[in-house]
């Protein structure tokens, strides 16, 4: 009942620890997810993915005095990048600025914003690398950005009938030609709402930083917050068939 006491803290977490251990979590998104696909209201015209950093609960470790190359999948060292409170964590660099924490992914139906697909990584996982997780497989096309450009991501949608929207990298033999610079302005704005997930993420729901130590309790936490984001959606959605 709305008038009832709001249960404190620690009752919430003993909850969402048996959530998570059990792994109803995932089941309680999937089934919200079911629901609101059984209303009509996920529409399946495209796959809009993209992901974000999200800084660690606890403060990053200083960095090595003499630091070792990255290893051949372009992460450092777990050993030079972990923390003594938070061994999940890994550093990662962006715009010129270094983060130490993760990373949340997410795949929302075009349209109707609902959080299809959603996974946390810890920071040095590469963009491209969860990719696939996040395609659905009913969509009508992907929309991405740069990151994900790959040629046999391209292919492999195509040939799942799924038009690969992912917007074209240059490198410094390749400029981009004038075709796909138009390409990627139009990818640009259909894949634009993605980032207002983010934004919600991040402000409304006050996910700027995870709160949690460990990889596992994060992924709960993201999930859950992906579940009410959803919920939310789901009650100003109009009904299927119903004019927009």
């Amino acid at each position: 009942m709305l008038g009832d006491e709001t249960p404190d803290h620690t009752t919430i977490w003993r909850f969402r620890e048996t959530l998570q251990q059990a792994g109803l979590d995932e089941k309680l998104f999937a089934e919200i997810l079911h629901q609101i696909e059984a209303r009509g209201l996920v529409l399946r015209r495209g796959t809009l993915i993209d992901a974000s950093l999200i800084p660690a609960a606890v403060k990053p470790p200083k960095p090595p005095e003499d630091p070792q190359p990255p290893g051949p999948d372009g992460r450092e060292p777990s050993k030079l990048v972990n923390s003594e409170r938070d061994r999940d964590a890994r550093r990662t660099k962006k715009g010129g600025k270094r983060y130490f924490g993760y990373k949340a992914h997410v795949g929302i139906d075009q349209g109707s914003a609902i959080i299809r697909r959603s996974k946390l990584t810890d920071a040095a996982v590469n963009d491209t690398v969860p990719a696939d997780e996040l395609v659905c497989g009913d969509e009508k096309a992907v929309y991405a950005d740069q990151a994900y450009d790959k040629h046999e991501r391209r292919s492999g949608l195509a040939a799942r009938g799924i038009k690969p929207r992912l917007m074209f990298r240059p490198n410094k033999h390749h400029p981009l030609t004038e075709r796909q610079k138009r390409f990627n302005d139009a990818v640009g704005k259909r894949r634009a709402p993605v980032e207002q997930v983010f934004a919600r993420l991040k402000g409304s729901y006050r996910w700027a930083r995870a709160r949690y130590l460990g990889l596992a309790r994060n992924q709960t936490h993201l999930r859950l917050i992906c579940l009410a984001m959803n919920l939310k959606r789901w009650a100003v959605l109009p009904p299927a068939g119903a004019a927009a």
